[in-house]
């Protein structure tokens, strides 16, 4: 560890003492001074250690007599026991006749041990009745730290209420985002008055039903207002707000209705009628009118003739390309299969467009597919579904270990039809249509939740819009806004809550468990979920410990971590350069190998060490933070703290103990970042778990395993 060193001397002195040397090895440590002779005489001196505070207790007599010859050293060695944790004030004295010296330095003296959390996620099918996990409580910890709380939901779908007033408080009105204030709310609303939830009791209490998500929800949600005041209350528990919102919105889309039925961006006499934005707008009125809107007469039927028109070109198109007569236009596109999804869910058949779309499959997006899926499940073209659902599904990826399912895509974000959460939300669309059982779609759900910014909104109001469309439909599809159904949870075999859950407590009912400090007893514990009813349960559990375990291993469920420690060898190398005058000439690069080290592996003082932090995301996210925990007698080699470049383009802090990066934006998939340290006081020491964290989710947490190493003397080339 870093220690402040102050020198205290004689007006004459000729005695002079090295800074300690200090290390841990289990508890105990070791306190060295050198003292040197420069008096022409041999001398007799006498040794002191003084220890203030409580902190370390010394094991052998802290008062030594030595004999010194002239211009010799001697060196005294004081074993400590580190007692606990604190700071500890140490002084060594060298006196001697006529003259003394000594130095005080100040030890932070931590416990070998973290605060640590492993995650457990689980669900019980519609066709199952129970499930259950094993927790392992260690022995080696602090009781009182000692935490586990399980969250349960019959539903993780209606958390999408959540991204409700980020909707609805967005500042700016172009044609799309007018239709997303008001639309996602009212189709939020009408499933929630359908399963017969009282809207105004939701609005005094309401229960988070994402079972993954821990910590005080109104905190959670109060931590991330957009910058221009996103409204503290839902919308869609207060009825007169939503009729207003409705009213406001209609009246505004009906004005931005261009002369020949389409829409453009914005309004204007000189605003254009597009494809895309007429295709969404006449989506969105479609919605709405099933969810109980009542429209403009001639609005929609309006936008539906201009979409027919347009499609009707883009088949001639087509056509002429297929005869050879104008090859403008070659291959059904992204665009088409939107358009023909939304004619066909208006009654609007063309049969010469859907044999276009099916031909050109290949070409178009996932995306695109879904959409032409969407279509194709209502035209009874039942062998065309069943190739294109397998044609969408080699893309999806299915986690069993925190039930989650998503599409993998390569998309480019620029195009509409790039956005990776609309085509995830898109496929739960068709999911819910044609098979809302499938353990694909909760897994969709689940997948779509974890990746929301802030666990409430994902990255523009669109795709924010359509994912909340999405788990409606699979919401009302699956049945899971109607559970009906008593939940049991039995710890070691003994009950310890019972529950009942229906559509009337859906936001309501008490949907955590906790045990703390000794109701959790060291060892394994079965924790079991049992269900009888209708519906789905889904549950994570968290168990937290002050665990003082030696040689603590990693954990994580999200997000893990992995770290890799090698010794940098230099390895000189000559490349060819061109010198002044274009002579070639030889240049050295500096150029190390690395060795791994793995636990109890010897290094030497002066070795130069790089730190790897291999972390692998399972979603996106933002604002996590790695701390890589330093062991004692290392040290940055880098000390100055800042954007220091690195893979993740994290903010980076050195500090004593431990070496911190701060990631804005984490995508999921694989990332590495290193750091260098320089190793420097003998000793065996033990570097602690590095640890991930979020810094506004409580529930997300992960640590790497803990790695011991021992410095040797330096040893000179």
């Amino acid at each position: 560890g870093q220690a402040s060193t102050q020198i205290i001397t004689s007006k004459d002195l000729l005695l002079r003492m090295q800074a300690p040397r200090f290390f841990v090895e289990k508890d105990v440590a070791v306190l060295s001074a050198n003292i040197h002779n420069y008096l022409p005489a041999a001398q007799n001196v006498k040794a002191v250690l003084e220890i203030e505070g409580t902190q370390l207790e010394p094991l052998d007599s802290v008062s030594r007599v030595v004999s010194i010859e002239p211009g010799g050293d001697a060196r005294i060695n004081w074993r400590v026991r580190a007692a606990v944790e604190g700071e500890a004030t140490v002084r060594m004295k060298a006196i001697a006749h006529g003259a003394s010296d000594a130095m005080q330095l100040d030890f932070p003296i931590y416990v070998h041990g973290m605060l640590k959390t492993e995650s457990f996620s689980g669900v019980i099918r519609p066709d199952a009745d129970q499930a259950s996990l094993i927790i392992n409580v260690p022995r080696e910890r602090r009781i009182h730290q000692t935490r586990l709380e399980s969250r349960y939901s019959p539903t993780l779908a209606g958390a999408m209420v959540d991204a409700l007033p980020y909707l609805t408080d967005y500042p700016y009105g172009c044609t799309e985002q007018t239709l997303n204030r008001f639309l996602p709310t009212v189709i939020t609303q009408n499933i929630l008055n359908k399963s017969g939830i009282d809207l105004k009791a939701v609005q005094q209490k309401r229960t988070n039903l994402n079972a993954q998500e821990i910590g005080d929800d109104r905190k959670r949600a109060a931590q991330w207002k957009r910058q221009w005041g996103q409204k503290t209350h839902n919308p869609v528990f207060d009825e007169t707000e939503v009729n207003r919102m409705v009213k406001a919105g209609v009246n505004r889309l009906t004005s931005m209705q261009n002369s020949d039925g389409g829409w453009g961006w914005f309004y204007g006499s000189s605003e254009h009628s597009y494809p895309h934005t007429t295709a969404t707008v006449v989506h969105g009125l479609q919605i709405a009118r099933q969810n109980g809107v009542a429209l403009v007469p001639g609005v929609l039927e309006n936008g539906l003739k201009w979409l027919r028109r347009y499609q009707d070109r883009q088949v001639q198109l087509l056509q002429n390309a297929a005869e050879k007569i104008d090859p403008y236009k070659s291959h059904a596109d992204n665009l088409d299969a939107f358009v023909f999804m939304v004619l066909i869910d208006g009654g609007i058949k063309n049969p010469a467009m859907q044999d276009f779309l099916y031909r050109d499959r290949n070409r178009l997006s996932v995306y695109a597919k879904c959409m032409l899926a969407l279509g194709l499940n209502k035209t009874a073209a039942d062998r065309r579904l069943e190739m294109l659902m397998r044609n969408i599904r080699q893309y999806l990826v299915i986690d069993d270990e925190n039930q989650t399912a998503y599409l993998k895509l390569q998309s480019g974000w620029w195009y509409w039809y790039g956005s990776e959460y609309e085509a995830q939300a898109y496929y739960l669309k068709l999911l819910s249509a044609t098979n809302p059982q499938d353990p694909a779609a909760a897994g969709l759900v689940k997948y779509l939740l974890n990746n929301r910014k802030h666990a409430t909104y994902w990255n523009s109001t669109r795709d924010t819009a359509l994912c909340v469309e999405a788990m409606a439909d699979y919401l009302a599809a699956s049945g899971e806004d109607k559970p009906d159904m008593q939940l049991e949870i039995f710890v070691d075999g003994q009950r310890k809550k019972s529950i009942s859950i229906n559509s009337g407590n859906l936001f309501s009912f008490d949907n955590k468990l906790v045990l703390e400090g000794s109701a959790l007893s060291s060892g394994k514990h079965t924790i079991e979920l049992r269900r009888s009813g209708k519906g789905p349960v889904y549950f994570n559990a968290y168990l937290t410990n002050f665990t003082i375990e030696d040689n603590i291993k990693r954990a994580g469920l999200e997000i893990k971590v992995r770290r890799k420690v090698y010794r940098l060898v230099r390895d000189d190398k000559k490349v060819a350069v061109s010198g002044s005058h274009g002579q070639v000439i030889k240049q050295r690069v500096e150029k190390y190998r690395r060795i791994p080290l793995h636990d109890y592996s010897i290094v030497n003082s002066g070795d130069l060490i790089e730190v790897e932090l291999e972390i692998e995301s399972k979603n996106d996210y933002e604002y996590i933070m790695f701390e890589d925990m330093k062991a004692a007698g290392f040290e940055s080699v880098n000390l100055r703290s800042g954007y220091v470049p690195n893979d993740l383009g994290a903010y980076v802090e050195f500090r004593d103990n431990r070496v911190a990066f701060f990631v804005r934006q984490l995508a999921r998939g694989k990332h590495s970042v290193s750091y260098r340290l320089r190793a420097e006081t003998p000793g065996t020491y033990s570097a602690l778990p590095a640890k991930a964290s979020a810094m506004y989710a409580p529930e997300l947490k992960a640590n790497s395993d803990e790695i011991k190493l021992t410095v040797g003397e330096r040893k000179d080339d």
